[in-house]
């Protein structure tokens, strides 16, 4: 797959996600009013940019007259940055940046990472090992991965009859699977996490999906790397007043 049908297949999958019609065109930022829209939690305001187009979703008309005046005061790289954005538009809460990825449908020639599945078991997505790993990485670690919201099996590292990594995905639109990873906090640094996640995308290339990769930390940016997958754009979440 071309740098440019990867990136018409993202574009494709955060456009019908907006929760209205709209479009990313290049050199461009679109503000919308979409109380439906998935780019940011219920009531928040969701920018996403990919390239060097942006849109951005907000729940009211009011909240879209002071996003389209931030919009216009800042370049494209700095609307998904929130230093840059507070600026210019107050808000009262944050989630991210973060980075979005996403792997080609064939694995890079000469890649190994991401079709090894060697000392990778498949658990159902409800197995009581599961929910011990999302018990011992604690609240915040386990709602970031999103490891409970899984469909498919979880592809899971065990040591010591326990999980001690996994990773899954969840369908989003326009054929994605967007990819959850999670790694105890006694086993980290080891490159577990590549492996469980190599699993569930070979899993979701089988199926024909689009594997998509949202990380903030650098640590989850390396592994997606790793698996070959390709940055394309960023995602912020704010609250407005």
């Amino acid at each position: 797959m071309s740098p440019d049908a990867l990136t018409r297949r993202a574009t494709a999958v955060w456009e019908e996600c907006a929760g209205a019609r709209v479009r990313f065109a290049e050199g461009a930022a679109t503000v919308v009013t979409a109380p439906d829209s998935r780019f940011a939690p219920a009531g928040w305001a969701g920018i996403v940019t990919l390239g060097t187009a942006t849109v951005a979703t907000v729940p009211t008309e009011a909240h879209a007259t002071a996003l389209r005046r931030a919009v216009a005061a800042l370049p494209t790289p700095a609307l998904t940055g929130p230093e840059a954005l507070a600026a210019v538009l107050p808000f009262t809460d944050v989630l991210g940046p973060a980075t979005l990825a996403y792997a080609p449908e064939e694995a890079p020639r000469g890649h190994r990472g991401a079709t090894g599945t060697e000392g990778v078991d498949q658990l159902p997505p409800d197995h009581y090992e599961l929910r011990s790993l999302l018990a011992a990485a604690g609240p915040a670690d386990a709602g970031e991965s999103g490891l409970a919201e899984i469909i498919s099996p979880a592809f899971t590292v065990r040591e010591g009859g326990r999980a001690v990594a996994a990773a899954g995905y969840v369908r989003w639109p326009a054929a994605t699977a967007h990819l959850c990873v999670l790694t105890a906090p006694d086993a980290r640094g080891r490159g577990l996490a590549r492996r469980a996640a190599a699993a569930a995308v070979a899993h979701a290339r089988a199926a024909r999906l689009l594997p998509q990769w949202r990380a903030r930390p650098a640590a989850s940016r390396r592994v997606a790397a790793a698996l070959g997958f390709h940055e394309l754009g960023h995602q912020l979440s704010v609250r407005l007043p």
